[in-house]
């Protein structure tokens, strides 16, 4: 009996159909889109979620909060264990997660349940994200073939968000809203399978876990995001969050302290020296934390006021992803050129611009007028911001180290996106809980007895009362997110600079020791 030559040559590790990138990077495309798509999927059914299983409009914001503070507080601990256990092995363990948490939250009677499979999902997710990125890294050449790459995973990473808001729409207009969880089953199932086969097994360095760092980060930032939460529901003098306020400046503080000192710290500081690349965090904290916000109360817009059925909503998002893929392009084929100084300026002014646009939003406001200019120029900023952020990013980093470098930069993207909606939230609940105290004395000068009725069972006012209550909160929380964006614009500004070895690296001329 013979062993066949194919496989007694084939390297440990070595993909069992190697040799087809194209593949490789659709694979890796698909995991991205899944674990990205899946922070929006879910918005457009969050009036149906609320429905079901009972949540109030503040918890509601748990339900997308739960999957991205799990997702980008463990996001550093996942770039790691690529590194040290192997990128390929880690990268399928957290799609199998990811997936398997997907079917028990699809299954959820209770919001509890939701919650914990929602916090799962975000550990997969952390795991496979950061490796995938990292996979680019180690599969491509720096240069135009990597560029390449990197383009269509920022695409797939911007667009995803879109994208899941018009499945979602469709999965639950269609189905029902749980189908936007048990989507991902036979997605993941599929890039389990496809992964060994055409992805090879990166080189494990040495290594040691931060767990300290990891569980000190994600407890400080979990216990922010529920102060401000709490804050939106209780006031700030509420004695549960002061507790949670002083309990993240504890963790926080504590998780400074152990990276300081730790020899191998989850979040290696050397990656803050270089000035682009500390530059790029800032921006992407703040445009995520920005645009988090954006699609959580455009969504609850469009279809508690505007009245658009799941599909409609999801449709009325389509513009977003087509601006969204022409700035990604613009951005890659000309960042070469003109380095990233100037996309991060114009894009994050864009995106400003945008958000300052929104603030108008009103109860009589229609979808062309008050929510699709907005959204574009809101868009195409963001497209010209994600390429760049990303090569930035990576750009120049060491083969051993890209996993933590990819791991920050999505790390800054999910924590932004969870503490912006947090402090939105709060925004909202104070301008929200104003504006009803005039409603509701309109409402009953001017309510027929029906509406009272029903009105007394719910507490929840009807239209248009309910209406204005809903898009002042709305429109008072898109100030503090159009000054997140003018926060990147001057990081943008007076960080960034365009040096002559990132135009070198960026086309693929870069001597040695270059990039």
């Amino acid at each position: 009996m013979t062993t066949s030559p194919l496989i007694h040559d084939r390297k440990p590790g070595a993909a069992r159909r190697g040799g087809r990138p194209g593949i490789a990077l659709a694979v890796i495309a698909a995991c991205q889109l899944m674990v990205v798509l899946d922070a929006t999927i879910v918005n457009i059914a969050l009036p149906h979620i609320q429905n079901a299983l009972q949540f109030s409009t503040t918890d509601l914001t748990w339900v997308v909060s739960a999957y991205t503070l799990t997702f980008g507080g463990l996001l550093l601990l996942g770039g790691r264990a690529g590194d040290i256990l192997g990128r390929r092995r880690v990268f399928m363990s957290g799609i199998l997660l990811f997936t398997l948490a997907s079917l028990l939250g699809g299954f959820a009677q209770e919001p509890w349940q939701l919650l914990a499979a929602r916090v799962l999902q975000g550990v997969g997710g952390a795991i496979a994200s950061p490796t995938s990125l990292a996979l680019i890294t180690t599969t491509f050449p720096e240069g135009p073939e990597r560029n390449r790459a990197f383009g269509v995973f920022a695409a797939v990473s911007a667009g995803g968000g879109a994208i899941g808001l018009l499945a979602g729409g469709m999965l639950t207009e269609w189905l029902d809203w749980r189908w936007v969880l048990f989507v991902n089953v036979p997605i993941g199932l599929l890039i389990a399978v496809l992964t060994p086969m055409y992805i090879n097994e990166s080189e494990r360095h040495s290594g040691r876990f931060d767990i300290a760092g990891a569980v000190t980060s994600t407890a400080g930032m979990a216990s922010l995001v529920y102060g401000f939460i709490r804050a939106a529901e209780e006031g700030w003098r509420d004695g549960l969050t002061i507790a949670s306020f002083t309990a993240a400046v504890v963790l926080l503080v504590a998780f400074a302290l152990i990276e300081s000192r730790a020899r191998e710290p989850i979040t290696p500081l050397r990656m803050f020296t270089d000035r682009n690349r500390a530059g790029t965090y800032v921006i992407m904290l703040s445009l995520a934390a920005a645009m988090f916000g954006m699609f959580f109360y455009i969504v609850l817009f469009v279809q508690n006021v505007l009245g658009y059925t799941p599909i409609e909503a999801g449709l009325a998002f389509l513009p977003v992803t087509v601006v969204i893929a022409l700035g990604a392009g613009l951005s890659q084929r000309f960042l070469p050129v003109f380095g990233p100084k100037p996309f991060m300026l114009a894009g994050s002014a864009l995106a400003a611009t945008g958000l300052a646009w929104q603030t108008l939003i009103s109860s009589d406001s229609s979808y062309v007028t008050g929510i699709l200019g907005p959204m574009l120029v809101f868009g195409f900023g963001m497209g010209l911001n994600f390429v760049t952020l990303t090569l930035t990013a990576v750009s120049g980093v060491a083969p051993h180290e890209a996993g933590a470098a990819s791991g920050l930069l999505n790390a800054t993207q999910q924590v932004g996106g969870s503490v912006g909606l947090a402090l939105l939230t709060t925004v909202f609940g104070t301008a929200s809980r104003d504006e009803a105290e005039k409603q509701v004395s309109a409402f009953l000068a001017e309510g027929t007895a029906e509406q009272k009725a029903e009105f007394a069972r719910t507490q929840q006012l009807p239209a248009p009362w309910g209406h204005e209550v809903l898009a002042q909160g709305i429109s008072t929380a898109f100030v503090p997110a159009a000054a997140m964006a003018v926060l990147a614009v001057a990081t943008a500004w007076f960080v960034i600079r365009v040096r002559k070895s990132d135009l070198e690296a960026l086309s693929g001329t870069a001597g040695p020791g270059m990039g």
